[in-house]
């Protein structure tokens, strides 16, 4: 099944019981605290903002985007972007419905057909088969062979894997542009805490004020000839 598949079916697959998420990071969101108070517009001069910032940290946003909905759901915030960060944020995104069908878009960085993701979902599927060993042998020796068995539609839990090179077909990247502009371009943060709190508060506010399904209207149809 194509991403642009994927997308068209997403209402129906919602209404049969499985769940569409369009999933990415978007890492090394820094808390950058401005130096002085931003001077507000008055008559005859523009808003000013202090140049000079203070580093606090950063954080990674894990979110899945529900492409039947348009609500960003169980996103995950944290210091790290590992192996372990995402299979453990698969988990807590299937964890309230455990025995739905899942649809992740996802593109193909090495943390997204890893094998820890690999043994989380043969054990969420009642797969007992010997899965191998990295390098070695079997279903986890290497990431195409790792990416093949994600990616099996026979599993109740499946990753469909955009293009190399296409990450404008991942819906969740335009819901990350949308972060920035409404949120991150222009605040200021005083912590790695407060950032967090941000920006789950604004995803709150967008669920409940904002969210929709996007228009897609690419059809998977070559852009030039």
């Amino acid at each position: 099944m194509t991403v642009c598949d994927v997308y068209a079916a997403a209402p129906l697959l919602a209404a049969t019981g499985t769940h569409t998420f369009s999933t990415d990071e978007m890492t090394g969101i820094q808390a950058l605290e401005r130096a002085a108070p931003t001077l507000p517009m008055r008559p005859g001069r523009v808003e000013r903002r202090e140049f000079e910032y203070v580093r606090h940290g950063t954080q990674s946003l894990i979110a899945n985007f529900n492409v039947a909905t348009g609500e960003v759901v169980r996103p995950s915030i944290g210091p790290t972007r590992t192996e372990a960060d995402f299979t453990a944020h698969v988990a807590q995104t299937v964890a309230p419905d455990p025995e739905a069908g899942y649809l992740f878009i996802v593109d193909q960085l090495n943390i997204h057909q890893s094998e820890t993701l690999v043994r989380f979902v043969a054990e969420q599927c009642g797969i007992t088969d010997d899965l191998g060993v990295k390098e070695k042998r079997g279903i986890v020796q290497s990431m195409a062979s790792r990416a093949a068995f994600l990616s099996d539609p026979r599993h109740r839990i499946q990753f469909v894997y955009i293009p190399k090179h296409t990450s404008w077909l991942n819906q969740v990247e335009i819901w990350f542009s949308i972060l920035v502009r409404r949120l991150l371009k222009r605040a200021s943060f005083t912590s790695t805490e407060e950032l967090k709190a941000r920006i789950l508060a604004f995803i709150a506010y967008f669920n409940r004020t904002m969210a929709k399904p996007f228009k897609w209207t690419y059809a998977g149809r070559p852009l030039m000839a």
